[in-house]
């Protein structure tokens, strides 16, 4: 076992993954819902069979620890078979538990300790770096698709392979606004704005659009200079230390503002910071309160509009046509998906259902990264629904599957735009 690994935390995570564990029935329920299961067709693809798996996990991490290890890691964490277990099966919780135990047991590779522990865990350096790529990344990229903005790399690079991606901003949202601390408005509201690493980095005219909505309904900003990423990558490759160092950082930044509400436009991220921050921290036990305030503060852009500020649809409608994808996140975890279509119709545009418009895209985070293959087949389904609605715009609530669905509609050559739901609503003020 590794030097690093916590043999009390070790400890506890098994306790309360064999409390867990005894409430699934193995109805298969899972089988008919898992996006992994239905292109590969593989049982122990499926949750029932990682269940199956787990209840015997002491002996298999002693005899077949790298299969294990495998098994686990080809989950996309969607949270599509949670959503519709009749058990109520809290299967995302058992995996992120599973999953740290493995790296409990076998230790993290060098290059996520660098990624999660020599990087996240320093933001200030992660945006240094981020910066200096931004400025070299011409280099290495050639674009493909200008109405995607997709590019590609100009030679064969590890990790980067032949995806269609979108590039680092010039300027992440970070330097464009560094921070802010405004009064409510005509709204009487203030609520604190969590940015997320990806919207930061790489989509900051969506930080900016969600200010500027947020200044058009007289809401009042707090957002903090220094965040730092949420802590999903890191807990789902079972790096829990980073995770928690994460909570602490970001709660010091938020705890430290006075709000109504906490928004995001990330999915991942609202999803993170209201079940995984109170469900999964385990470091100092007097943040338990905060975090629980926080937890019940927090709420997708989206929501928060219609919820809260009751934003309505446009009366006169006719703009571009749009279709929008269920974040895995935003649908699954949170149950949120009548509030971002009603602020694509309140932008005034033609809103187009797609088929399948719940189904997870294929990103999955990590997934994307090992099992590419697999990824590409199930967002390739992703993308032909898009096409077949005939809408010019594929939008979203989520900046990683703004990613994969830019990757996968760039790979079919399709001249279709992908948007943050926000920005379609900033744009149409």
């Amino acid at each position: 076992m590794s030097e690093m690994a916590d043999i009390h935390k070790l400890a506890q995570l098994f306790q309360e993954l064999d409390d867990q564990l005894v409430n699934c029935m193995k109805c298969g329920m899972c089988q008919a819902v898992c996006p992994v299961f239905a292109q590969s067709g593989k049982e122990a693809d499926v949750t029932r069979g990682k269940l199956a798996l787990l209840e015997g996990l002491t002996h298999e991490m002693l005899t077949d620890p790298e299969g294990v290890n495998e098994k686990l890691n080809r989950c996309l964490l969607c949270g599509t078979c949670q959503s519709n277990c009749p058990s109520g099966v809290s299967v995302m919780d058992i995996f992120l538990k599973a999953r740290a135990i493995m790296t409990g047991y076998f230790g993290l590779s060098p290059v996520k300790r660098t990624i999660f522990r020599g990087l996240l865990k320093n933001p200030k350096l992660f945006n240094t770096l981020t910066s200096m790529g931004a400025t070299f990344q011409g280099l290495f990229t050639k674009p493909m698709n200008d109405m995607l903005g997709s590019s590609c790399a100009r030679f064969n690079a590890p990790v980067v392979g032949d995806r269609h991606f979108k590039t680092l901003a010039k300027k992440p949202l970070h330097k464009i606004v560094p921070e802010l601390d405004t009064p409510a408005g005509k709204s009487g509201i203030k609520v604190g704005f969590y940015v997320g690493c990806v919207i930061d980095k790489m989509f900051p005219h969506v930080g900016e659009s969600i200010l500027k909505v947020l200044a058009h309904h007289g809401v009042g900003v707090y957002m903090p200079s220094g965040q730092a990423c949420c802590g999903i990558p890191a807990l789902s490759s079972g790096d829990t230390d980073t995770f928690d160092s994460l909570v602490r950082h970001n709660m010091e930044k938020l705890v430290a503002g006075e709000f109504d509400y906490l928004v995001t436009g990330c999915a991942t991220c609202t999803a993170t910071i209201k079940e995984l921050w109170p469900g999964m921290y385990r470091g100092d036990s007097s943040l338990k309160y905060d975090l629980g305030v926080i937890e019940r503060k927090t709420m997708d852009i989206s929501q928060f509009l219609v919820d809260i500020l009751k934003v309505e649809p446009a009366k006169i409608t006719g703009g571009r046509s749009v279709t929008y994808h269920d974040p895995c996140h935003l649908k699954n975890s949170l149950g949120v998906t009548a509030q971002p279509r009603t602020v694509i119709k309140a932008a005034g545009c033609d809103f187009k259902e797609m088929t399948e418009a719940g189904t997870c895209c294929g990103c999955g985070g990590s997934f994307n990264i090992a099992h590419y293959d697999l990824s590409k087949k199930i967002g390739g389904r992703k993308a032909d629904n898009i096409i077949a609605s005939g809408a010019d715009v594929a939008a979203t609530s989520c900046p990683a599957c703004m990613l994969q669905i830019t990757d996968m509609l760039s790979r079919k050559e399709a001249r279709k735009e992908v948007r943050h739901v926000i920005e379609l609503y900033a744009d149409s003020l």
